[in-house]
């Protein structure tokens, strides 16, 4: 007989079913929000998809829309119910990711709030050659748009800019 190795509970699939307290932002079909019980600041609000989805690479597109769509209105929230001068919204996706279910942070910020830029050093490129087989890398790699529900998919938007290969 084989064992199937235990697999601990989702903390916000406990919160969106219920079976554990949290501060609730949003409640909606798709999406949930609640504040962070660690905020980096008071305010430190996740948006998670109710579906227990582990990554954001994991998400299908329209759920994706709709966790950044809600996404986008706690951001204004935050920054309007705090009076905050600004948000940082991020998702770290399998690196990092201390819960494996996707989750956007919307923290509040205010000008000198000790928080500078990202949270890592960053780094030039060698010379303009090293910067363009980067992006070469990643284009080559990059699946095409799927067309949207409207019949206007990304390659046919004249605004999009795509570079050399």
């Amino acid at each position: 007989m084989a064992t199937v190795p235990w697999v601990p509970p989702c903390p916000f699939c406990e919160i969106v079913a219920g079976e554990r307290d949290a501060v609730w932002i949003l409640d909606e079909p798709e999406v949930a929000a609640f504040l962070d019980a660690r905020p980096v600041f008071p305010g430190h609000t996740l948006v998670v998809p109710r579906a227990h989805i582990e990554t954001f690479d994991d998400c299908p597109p329209d759920l994706l829309y709709e966790v950044m769509e809600a996404s986008q209105r706690v951001s204004r929230a935050v920054q309007a119910g705090l009076e905050a001068d600004g948000s940082f919204v991020a998702t770290n996706n399998r690196i990092s990711q201390s819960v494996p279910h996707l989750h956007i942070h919307v923290v509040p910020r205010r000008r000198k709030d000790g928080l500078r830029g990202f949270f890592w050093p960053r780094t030039k490129y060698p010379d303009q050659e090293a910067a363009e087989k980067v992006g070469a890398a990643i284009r080559n790699a990059l699946p095409p748009a799927r067309a949207r529900e409207s019949g206007r998919g990304a390659a046919d938007d004249p605004t999009r800019r795509t570079g050399p290969d």
